[in-house]
C-alpha cells in the first residue's frame, strides 16, 4: 500500500541561481493565473487518485518546490484537500523564509500541517546574495520561532561551499541556527548545476567553483556542532532531535512506495501498485519489480518511465539504505544474496568493510562509517554495482 506522497509547486518568488529545480518565479498577473491554474489540475489529480482509493493508507506527505508559501492561502486549502483523503502523521510544507508570515504558519497549522521545512541555507548576508536568495537572516531566525510558536516542527536545510563562505563564516551560520533551536537539520554540499547562473559564473571565474575540502571539513564541523547541541545524524545530510526525524524522507531510502502528483514530481511504485493505478499514470503494466515515473505536464498525461527488475531493486535499496546511520538489516542482505548470489553480495560486503567504509553493528546490520559517511558515493557505487553483477 502506498505509505507517502509527494506534491511539487513549481513556483517561488525568485530563481536561487545555483537551482535547477523545475520552478518558475512567480510575479505578475500573467502568472498568477498560471498558478491558479496548476493548482486546479493538481487537485484534480489529487480527487483522482483518492477516488481510486490509492492514498487511504499515506502516512507522510511533502509538498515541495519551488516554494509552495508563495500560493499563499491557497496552500492551506490544499494541505486540508490532502487530508480529506488520508489521514497523514506527518504533513510537511516547504517554506521560504520571507513568505513564511504569521498568517501563513497559522494558516498551515489550522488546516492539519505538521511541520515545515525552511530553506534558511546560510546566516550570512554575503552569502545570501551570492547564491540569490531573497531573505535575510532576521527572516530566517523569526522563522524558525514563528514555526514552533504554532506548533508545527520546524527544519532547516544549510548549504556549504557557497560562494565567499569561509570556515568562520560557517561556524557563525551553525552558531545562528542551533540557537534558534529548530527540530530537524539537513547539510548539503554545494553542487553546480550545469545551466545555472552560478555555474555560468563560475565558469569566468573558477575562485567560485566549490571547495571540496571546505565543504568536507564544514559537513564535519556540522555533525560534530549538531551531536554537540543535541541533534541525532539519521541519515548522511539529516540531523533531528529525538523523535523529529523525517518520516517522509525515511520512507524514499528505506524502499516504501511513494506517489508523486504534479509536474516534474517523481514516484515510486511496486509492480502491483503500479499496474492498479496504470490508468491514471499513462503507463502500460509494469513488467518489472519497481517503476519509478516522473511526471512530465501539468496535466498528468505524460511521464517518463523507468523498470526496475528485482535484482535492480534491492541493489537500489541496499545503495539507498546507506544514506541511513543505521545502515541496512540482515534480512535485506539476505534477500540480495538470493538474487545476485551470496558470492557477489559478501564481495561486496567485504570490499566496503576492507575500505572502512561501513562495520557490522551488535544488531547485526550493516551500517556507514564515518569514512562511509564521508565517501558516499564509493560506498553507494559498491552496493549499485549488484544490480549489473552477472
Amino acid at each position: 500500500m502506498i505509505s507517502a506522497l509527494y506534491l511539487h509547486i513549481p513556483f517561488c518568488r525568485a530563481k536561487c541561481a545555483y537551482c535547477d529545480f523545475d520552478s518558475r518565479a512567480l510575479c505578475g498577473e500573467a502568472l498568477e493565473d498560471v498558478a491558479a491554474r496548476y493548482l486546479e489540475a493538481l487537485l484534480a489529480r489529487l480527487d483522482a487518485f483518492g477516488e481510486a482509493g490509492a492514498l487511504a493508507g499515506v502516512r507522510t506527505v511533502y509538498v515541495g518546490g519551488g516554494t509552495p508559501t508563495v500560493l499563499g492561502s491557497r496552500l492551506a486549502g490544499l494541505v486540508r484537500r490532502v487530508r480529506s483523503w488520508c489521514a497523514p502523521t506527518e504533513l510537511t510544507c516547504e517554506a521560504n523564509p520571507e513568505s513564511f508570515d504569521d498568517a501563513m504558519a497559522a494558516a498551515l497549522a489550522e488546516a492539519g500541517a505538521t511541520r515545515v521545512s525552511l530553506g534558511v541555507q546560510t546566516l550570512e548576508p554575503a552569502e545570501l546574495a551570492a547564491i540569490g536568495r531573497i531573505h535575510t537572516a532576521e527572516q530566517a531566525l523569526a522563522a524558525v520561532a514563528r514555526g514552533r510558536a504554532v506548533g508545527l516542527d520546524v527544519s532547516c536545510d544549510l548549504m556549504c561551499g557557497l560562494p565567499g563562505q569561509t570556515k568562520e563564516s560557517w561556524r557563525r551560520t551553525l552558531g545562528g541556527v542551533v540557537g534558534a533551536a529548530p527540530d530537524h537539520v539537513s547539510v548539503y554540499p554545494l553542487t553546480l548545476e550545469e545551466g545555472t547562473p552560478l555555474a555560468r559564473r563560475a565558469d569566468a571565474d573558477p575562485a567560485l567553483e566549490p571547495d571540496g575540502d571546505l565543504q568536507a571539513w564544514c559537513m564535519e564541523e556540522a555533525r560534530s556542532e549538531l551531536v554537540a547541541a543535541g541533534y541525532r545524524p539519521y541519515e548522511v545530510a539529516s540531523y533531528a532531535r529525538p523523535g523529529h526525524a523525517c518520516a517522509h524522507n525515511i520512507a524514499y531510502w528505506t524502499g516504501e512506495s511513494y506517489l508523486g502528483l504534479g509536474r516534474s514530481a517523481a514516484g515510486m511504485l511496486a509492480a502491483g501498485e503500479w499496474d492498479e493505478l496504470a490508468a491514471l499514470l499513462g503507463g502500460e503494466p509494469a513488467g518489472a519489480a519497481r517503476v519509478r515515473y516522473v511526471q512530465r505536464d501539468d496535466a498528468g498525461t505524460r511521464f517518463d518511465v523507468e523498470r526496475l527488475s528485482a535484482l535492480e531493486a534491492v541493489a537500489e535499496d541496499l545503495m539507498l539504505g546507506m544514506r541511513m546511520t543505521r545502515g541496512v538489516a540482515p534480512e535485506l542482505l539476505g534477500r540480495a544474496r538470493s538474487l545476485a548470489g551470496e558470492k557477489s553480495v559478501d564481495a561486496a560486503v567485504d570490499e566496503a568493510l576492507s575500505r572502512g567504509l561501513v562495520a557490522w553493528d551488535a544488531d547485526g546490520r550493516l551500517a556507514p562509517t564515518g569514512r562511509g559517511w564521508l565517501l558516499g558515493n564509493e560506498l553507494y557505487g559498491l552496493m549499485w554495482d549488484l544490480a549489473s553483477d552477472d
